[in-house]
């Protein structure tokens, strides 16, 4: 019996945990996001289409932690100092964007669709609450969370978070199964609430964590941590704000705790795996019945709000300074309604302002603007992605040179050096207008050419060159014009960097002349560099240095003539119990002195 009830419970995690993996992968793969894989991948096992989870509305509730968690970790990288510099664009830019859209959806919804000004309002007011979910897991995996633009973005999540307050207390205020009064007690109960927890933030976290790293029990901080995020959730939600934004307040007031970067790794496996079935659990409270019997309103109403989103996010993006590639990327990232949309149609609908069928249909349109979300932007994305300007730029016509650099990053600048202080002619070209443009700023001469076109090599001067220096980070590319430079200009020494040891391997069976590979003479002078820091001798080093240099050169051959485990022997993989025999008999010889026979 009790294994019959464990396999009912395992069951549905193992049915969400199979959608995701099969979806999200596959999603990714076809450039679409994870985010919209798992939206599909909930719809798929929801009530709508098999059927296997009926009660979307609880599992969402419960993985609303997810978005907790995710708020909480974002909170714990913004020190109350950097959130103060905030300020201005959480109140200025974030109310502006707010009451602006939170207008023209209330006109919207009267004039389009025939709504009453309440419940206009409720429906715009809804939308207006972006999904904090969908937008900061956006601006995480390109990395943008840190940047001027990404800041503008977080600063106006946060106060569409904390319009969640006013926005409920003013539904308490409309709502007709109230006295009208209970609107005033809602709000001077969340400020009490966050009093408390700002407090108990600054006095009683760091003490709590003390207590707990002294019983130095691994399980025990992890706990800790899982407590302090549900339990300033908890508080705010039983205050009748969002959970998530007490758990961002938690967060920021650990911000320059000592335990803060323990505290975000015991966090981070459960918050990716809550988010992930957050987003599932909005896919499977998509009612496709809801869709098709109302699918005319629905696009309308989705069309309607998106536009009109659209132009105040644009608008104001603008007037705050923006530019306009800046203007439409904030502009896609905004354009849906989020998960606390979903709390305040709930609330509206409890307390009758609106009734249980705009509910569901106000719901279905926030829904959907979240599956759509990460389209659009792949879409913007692909617009704003102009061809770079040419201006200033030359392309590689009847180059001279003894010697040909294909591609001027820093590996190429460093790489040039040498032949250039000795007076050799060089031609050089790279496929970047920009970084073109930037060395012609320092004085050099570089040509714009794709070195893998055989007709750029051409008018390169690959024919009459002695030397080609290859000098790209991308291998296949550099393969490909290995293969090129081989057949059509033999006469030419190839030169390669390559990218890693595997690379370096392809580059010596295809015949190159020199490759190197671009970290390993950084590498090796740091590892002389470390030993001179601990203090060994001058000799010890370079006796190091030159036995280091040499198994690596075995292993290299070793791997060329065999597969990538070839040459194992020659890693230290533990400390050499004596101190390099070989090397030092080696460097003793050259020096023409006496090994020392104790060592």
């Amino acid at each position: 019996m009790a294994d019959a009830s464990l396999g009912q419970t395992i069951v549905p995690a193992v049915v969400l945990m199979a959608a995701a993996v099969v979806a999200v992968p596959l999603f990714r793969r076809l450039g679409l996001g994870s985010v919209l894989g798992y939206f599909a991948a909930g719809v798929l096992v929801g009530p709508s289409v098999l059927g296997l989870f009926t009660d979307a509305q609880s599992i969402l509730h419960f993985s609303e932690l997810g978005v907790v968690m995710f708020l909480f970790v974002i909170g714990l990288e913004l020190r109350p100092p950097k959130l103060w510099a905030m300020r201005g664009q959480i109140f200025g830019l974030g109310l502006v964007q707010v009451m602006a859209t939170i207008a023209i959806l209330t006109a919207a919804g009267m004039v389009l669709f025939n709504l009453s000004s309440t419940v206009a309002f409720i429906a715009g007011a809804g939308f207006v609450l972006s999904s904090t979910a969908v937008i900061m897991s956006v601006l995480q995996d390109r990395g943008e969370i840190s940047t001027a633009a990404g800041q503008q973005s977080v600063a106006i999540l946060l106060f569409e978070d904390l319009m969640i307050v006013p926005l409920l207390a003013i539904v308490a205020f409309l709502s007709p199964l109230s006295q009208g009064q209970s609107g005033w007690v809602e709000v001077l109960t969340a400020l009490g609430a966050l009093l408390l927890l700002l407090g108990v933030s600054r006095w009683c976290l760091n003490p709590f964590f003390f207590l707990l790293a002294r019983a130095r029990t691994r399980e025990v901080m992890t706990a800790g941590a899982l407590l302090v995020v549900l339990g300033a959730a908890l508080l705010m939600e039983v205050a009748g704000l969002s959970m998530a934004m007490g758990a961002f307040l938690a967060g920021v007031m650990l911000s320059n705790s000592s335990y803060r970067h323990q505290i975000e790794t015991d966090i981070e496996p459960f918050r990716g795996l809550l988010m992930g079935l957050f987003f599932l659990a909005v896919g499977m409270s998509l009612d496709l019945s809801v869709v098709a019997l109302e699918w005319r309103f629905l696009l309308s109403m989705l069309i309607a709000f998106m536009i009109a989103k659209g132009v105040v996010v644009y608008t104001v993006a603008r007037l705050f300074g923006s530019t306009n590639h800046q203007a439409v990327h904030r502009t896609s990232t905004f354009l849906q309604g989020g998960e606390f949309a979903f709390v305040l149609y709930t609330a509206a609908a409890s307390g009758g302002v609106i009734d249980a069928t705009e509910n569901a249909m106000f719901s279905t349109v926030v829904i959907l603007s979240m599956a759509l979300t990460p389209l659009l932007m792949l879409a913007t994305d692909r617009l704003l992605r102009t061809e770079p300007s040419m201006e200033g730029v030359e392309a590689a016509s009847d180059l001279k040179g003894r010697m040909l650099i294909i591609g001027f990053g820093r590996f190429g600048q460093i790489a040039s050096q040498a032949p250039l202080s000795k007076g050799i002619d060089l031609s050089v070209i790279d496929r970047d207008p920009e970084r073109i443009r930037d060395a012609g700023r320092y004085g050099f001469t570089v040509f714009f050419g794709d070195g893998t076109r055989l007709d750029t090599l051409r008018q390169s001067g690959a024919g009459e060159a002695d030397v080609i220096m290859i000098c790209i980070d991308d291998p296949k590319a550099a393969l490909q014009i290995v293969e090129l430079a081989q057949h059509a200009f033999p006469q030419a020494k190839l030169l390669v960097r390559s990218y890693d040891r595997g690379h370096a391997v392809e580059l010596i069976r295809a015949g190159v002349e020199f490759q190197i590979r671009e970290t390993v003479e950084s590498a090796y002078v740091l590892g002389a560099e470390s030993l001179r820091a601990l203090g060994c001798a001058e000799v010890d080093v370079l006796d190091a240095a030159d036995d280091i240099r040499q198994r690596d050169a075995e292993r290299l051959s070793e791997q060329v003539h065999g597969d990538a485990m070839s040459g194992l022997n020659k890693l230290h993989v533990r400390p050499v119990p004596e101190p390099l025999v070989g090397a030092r008999k080696r460097s003793a010889q050259r020096r023409g002195d006496e090994a020392d026979p104790l060592i």
